[in-house]
């Protein structure tokens, strides 16, 4: 099992910007390449994607729509040889994300733990309210 860094999955994920990082980006293709077939497995955490979907979508780095961003992301998730403590969360927080862009990947991370767990969710942002089937905590 091999973990993986949020610049790995960068250069999975985008063309080189400058030609002394394609020798990058063609190793992290040929990686998911071969997990997909599944040679090889591939693990990474939460805080890695998240930090992708950040980056994707920044104003001074990528500047990826979040259609897009989730979509690239969710593509390299799916693969075969890719395991994720709960994958079925992980899309589910990309969809979310998706249909909900002023919500935030970490926020939508979060709905699609308390969602797919049934798990009440404490937090004072009302803009949680939209998402089904999501029960909000309070103490009162």
């Amino acid at each position: 099992m091999i973990f993986l860094d949020t610049n790995f999955f960068l250069r999975a994920l985008t063309r080189a910007d400058i030609p002394k990082n394609q020798p990058m980006n063609d190793i992290a293709a040929d990686v998911m390449r071969r997990a997909d077939r599944g040679e090889i497995e591939l693990t990474t955490s939460d805080a890695v994607i998240a930090e992708v979907a950040f980056i994707l979508t920044s104003k001074q780095h990528y500047q990826l729509s979040v259609t897009d961003a989730s979509g690239r992301i969710a593509t390299l998730l799916r693969i075969r040889g890719m395991k994720l403590r709960d994958k079925r969360i992980m899309l589910h927080a990309l969809d979310l994300w998706r249909t909900r862009p002023k919500l935030g990947f970490v926020d939508a991370l979060s709905a699609s733990y308390a969602q797919l767990t049934g798990t009440p969710l404490a937090t004072f942002d009302s803009d949680f309210d939209t998402i089904p089937n999501l029960e909000r905590w309070s103490p009162l």
